[in-house]
């Protein structure tokens, strides 16, 4: 490279970084200011968000979408390693079919799935028709925390399945059958030689689950009947009781719970190659 084409470089590198610069401007730094100014213009100030740790309503409101996202992701990553290394592990009649229906729910936006939590467990559901059916009353919970639960982590699965299927293509069996050789029991194998090279995958899938399920509202607003999470609390506070301040201090407190899940993740990992961009509900 000549000395011409060294200096030009810099410049060429910085009109290339314009068009990012833009968008990041744009999409990210403007809104979140905006939102942050919001807060900051409300009768409380800045004290707005004490609200949320002193007001039952938001306080119970931030637990319970913790927990429920907690849940969901722990739920996940279990059902999923079992089925995403068995699924690697065997070749069957049948295997293509079944990993496409466990990755559908990828191209399923939130309103659907939570149509399809109603069709099941709703007052028309096929759990109410059954247990009408067998016991004389229905069993109806698509309405309320437990049908989002299931609504949650049916649109979790694809999330984390194939990032544990990524991971467990990478095992290698010969660790497991030296392991084996050496008296380790079936239990130690999966303690010491299968979860760890599992980790990767579970860890950054895990985030992705988590921070997806904290900040969902599709299938939320669909099945909100006796529904009180987050993003239905600032979607309520903004549109219905036009309390701006409290709606921006609650986004923005959803907001840094997820980028500081995802953060930690990719300090924990590395690099974070993992992280993968997550998807709406």
């Amino acid at each position: 490279m000549t000395p011409r084409a060294a200096a030009a470089s810099p410049a060429i590198l910085s009109i290339l970084l314009i068009p990012g610069l833009v968008i990041v401007a744009a999409f990210f730094l403007i809104p979140i200011a905006r939102v942050a100014f919001e807060v900051g213009n409300g009768p409380e100030g800045w004290a707005t968000y004490l609200l949320i740790l002193t007001n039952g309503r938001y306080l119970e409101s931030l637990i319970q979408t913790l927990a429920m996202s907690a849940g969901v992701t722990v739920m996940a990553l279990i059902l999923c390693a079992i089925v995403g290394l068995f699924l690697v592990r065997n070749r069957f009649a049948g295997r293509s079919i079944l990993i496409g229906t466990l990755t559908l729910p990828l191209s399923f936006p939130g309103t659907v799935v939570g149509f399809m939590v109603i069709m099941l467990a709703g007052r028309q559901g096929v759990i109410g028709g059954l247990t009408d059916a067998a016991f004389g009353s229905k069993l109806v919970f698509a309405y309320d925390i437990a049908g989002l639960f299931i609504g949650y982590l049916y649109f979790s699965i694809p999330r984390v399945i194939l990032a544990v299927m990524a991971s467990a293509e990478k095992l290698d069996v010969q660790l497991e059958e030296a392991a084996r050789s050496l008296g380790a029991s079936r239990f130690r194998v999966i303690c010491d030689v299968i979860l760890p090279g599992l980790m990767p995958g579970l860890i950054s899938s895990g985030a992705i689950c988590f921070a997806t399920a904290m900040g969902a509202f599709g299938t939320a607003f669909t099945l909100a009947t006796d529904i009180d999470v987050l993003p239905m609390v600032i979607y309520t506070e903004f549109t219905r009781n036009a309390n701006i301040p409290v709606a921006a201090a609650l986004s923005i407190v959803l907001g840094l719970i997820t980028w500081a899940c995802l953060a930690a993740v990719r300090s924990f990992t590395g690099e974070g190659k993992n992280i993968a961009v997550r998807g709406g509900a």
